[in-house]
Order: structure tokens, then C-alpha cells, then sequence
């Protein structure tokens, strides 16, 4: 079975930091590629980043040059380094594999880290 359980969100103000971790089971992690995923109240739920099995990364241009995604397949884990938060990355963050050019691999999702950047 397929699980995913982020951890790390929480309140912040503009400007400051947050480092969210995902913890995979039930998969061969290094075979994936990663990424990490929010959703915004009424928006829908959009691609933030990923990483590759190489360990290459892109991202979305809403969070890049803030945001830095790494993963450690000894722990089958993937983080997300979130810097320079602003309001507008309010969301609950999800972790999934990431097939190119499909999306999401895995219809099955965690709970999500709630990351909230307000003054």
C-alpha cells in the first residue's frame, strides 16, 4: 500500500523559512521521481517542484530561486526548503511521484502539511 505523510508546515511571516519532509512506503522510492505538490483554498491542486532519480530538480516558476526539493532514498524521504515565503504560498503541501508528462503517479495522498505565511 501506498502512503505518503508530510510534516513540517506551519505559520510563518512573509520573508521566513519552513523545510517540509515526506516520508514514502509501499513504493521503490529511487525508482520515482518526486514532487511536491499544494493546494490553495478554491484553487486547484498545482505541481511545485520535483526531482528526479539523478537527483535533478525543476520547479515552478511561481517558487523558483525560494524553493529547494532534495531527497534521500537511504530514508526514502523528500524535503522541500522553502525560503523567502510569501502570502501567496499559502496551502496544504503534498507529496506524490511524478510521472512527466502525466502528473501525479499515485491516486492515493496523505493528509498534507498546512503552510500558512502571514503576518
Amino acid at each position: 500500500q501506498v502512503q505518503f505523510v508530510e510534516s513540517g508546515g506551519g505559520l510563518v511571516q512573509p520573508g521566513g523559512s519552513l523545510r517540509l519532509s515526506c516520508a514514502a512506503s509501499g513504493i521503490i522510492f529511487s525508482a520515482y521521481v518526486m514532487g511536491w505538490y499544494r493546494q490553495a483554498p478554491g484553487k486547484q491542486r498545482e505541481l511545485v517542484a520535483t526531482i528526479a532519480t539523478s537527483g535533478r530538480s525543476n520547479y515552478a516558476d511561481s517558487v523558483k530561486g525560494r524553493f529547494t526539493i532534495s531527497r534521500d532514498n537511504a530514508k526514502n524521504t523528500v524535503h522541500l526548503q522553502m525560503n523567502s515565503l510569501k502570502p501567496e504560498d499559502t496551502a496544504v503541501y503534498y507529496c506524490n511521484a511524478y510521472t512527466p508528462g502525466w502528473g501525479p503517479t499515485f491516486d492515493d495522498w496523505g493528509q498534507g502539511t498546512q503552510v500558512t505565511v502571514s503576518s
